[in-house]
């Protein structure tokens, strides 16, 4: 065979030096257009070329290099980041952004605790009368009458429960007089013997430091007194204005929230007002649960209390019950009270006694009475509910217990008919 001639040759040479000043050309135009556009902006595309029987054979193009680097121009600065870390990046400043308002909105919510305040009570004791309204309404009874007989009829309760408490009070205040004199004398006998040896010069002494305290720090005794004056006022003044609410919650609660409601629009307006009706539920049922437990509180530490004949039956039947509506630490405090009055009234055994009881009925509280009867009603988890009052508890305090259980209800209940789509019907 015979070789190539030397023009053939020649025309290789000349079509490898124009293809590599091409691919030369190529690559500076398009360098150069990705330093004149932005990194977010996207260059035209360059035409198809047809590939070259050398790239066909698996030979190395001779611009490799110069396409690597522009094609690695092209690619944004956020694009360069793993996805993982870019998913968490957005996450994190979006929960940031939440915190930070749910702080400003709870700020703000006890900046104006006398209206914020009120209006939970409302909506709670508007709750709890509300079935009693629904059922004189179906028997044909107005939105004002049924009211009025709600509300007439909530305050002929406290009424009578206050006036039972004073006439008891008024009863046995002689006796509990006495009985507190004697365990004080008995008590004072025992601290004069071993171990203590403290005789009634030593007590007169310490009685005596304890008023010259007082005497020498009568400014802060006052404040004491004007900041329980403040507080005393303020609550005087929450107690009437959630009357006052309750009274149109249970009278116009339907007519409030369709205006409420009618600021959405379209279908958002639908799944506004059925969230707002599943809330309501929920409340409902939060209360006659709590409502339950609080009569099964009353109703076994009352007796505990009348077996061992402390004292002051009624009034302690009546605040074991109101503390009932303070998850845990509401029983307590009322426990404290009750085992001091049956220590100075029946002695030590007896006040060990009922401190047992007012034990066992704390942890069936917590453990069987509100996950079971509480969250039966409103459908929640026991550790939910646990976690809540937890939760409430730290963030503020006693009104955080007692708004946390129905805060988490109203969300549970609320939040699938707020992202419900289907239509009624």
């Amino acid at each position: 065979m015979t070789g190539p001639s030397s023009r053939d040759i020649s025309e290789q040479q000349g079509a490898a030096r124009a293809g590599q000043s091409d691919g030369l050309r190529g690559a500076v135009r398009r360098l150069w257009r990705a330093g004149g556009t932005g990194a977010g902006e996207r260059e035209p595309a360059e035409p198809e070329i047809a590939p070259r029987p050398e790239a066909a054979a698996g030979a190395q193009p001779a611009d490799g290099p110069a396409q690597a680097v522009a094609d690695r121009s092209q690619i944004s600065p956020d694009m360069q980041v793993p996805r993982l870390l870019r998913q968490a990046a957005a996450w994190s400043w979006r929960l940031l952004l939440t915190g930070l308002l749910i702080y400003l909105a709870f700020r703000f919510a006890v900046y104006l605790r006398l209206v914020v305040l009120p209006f939970i009570g409302a909506l709670l004791f508007a709750a709890l009368l509300e079935p009693l309204a629904a059922w004189l309404r179906r028997r044909g009874a107005g939105a004002l009458l049924s009211t009025w007989c709600c509300f007439l009829l909530a305050l002929l309760v406290i009424a009578g429960a206050i006036t039972l408490v004073a006439t008891q009070i008024s009863a046995d205040y002689p006796t509990l007089f006495n009985e507190t004199q004697r365990t004080a004398n008995e008590v004072q006998r025992s601290l004069a013997g071993a171990p203590f040896h403290l005789n009634k010069t030593r007590l007169s002494k310490l009685s005596n430091e304890a008023l010259n305290y007082i005497s020498q720090h009568k400014s802060v005794v006052a404040g004491t007194v004007l900041t329980t004056g403040k507080y005393a006022l303020e609550f005087l003044a929450g107690v009437i204005l959630t009357l006052f609410i309750s009274f149109f919650m249970i009278k116009d609660g339907d007519v409030i929230w369709g205006f409420v409601s009618k600021a959405a629009r379209g279908d958002a307006r639908r799944r506004v007002h059925n969230a707002g009706v599943a809330a309501w539920q929920a409340l409902a049922h939060y209360i006659r649960g709590t409502t339950v437990v609080a009569a099964i509180h009353a109703l076994f530490i009352g007796l505990a209390l009348w077996l061992l004949g402390v004292p002051l039956l009624v009034p302690f039947i009546v605040l074991i019950f109101i503390a009932a509506f303070v998850p845990i630490i509401g029983i307590l405090v009322v426990g404290a009270l009750a085992i001091l009055v049956t220590l100075a009234t029946k002695g030590w055994v007896a006040a060990v006694i009922l401190l047992g009881v007012f034990v066992l009925e704390n942890q069936i509280e917590s453990h069987l009475l509100q996950p079971l009867v509480v969250g039966r009603m409103i459908k929640l988890h026991p550790l939910a509910i646990i976690l809540a009052l937890a939760v409430g508890g730290i963030v503020a305090g006693i009104p955080g217990a007692i708004i946390a259980i129905p805060f988490v209800a109203v969300i549970v209940y609320a939040w699938p008919a707020l992202r419900d789509d289907t239509p009624d019907g």
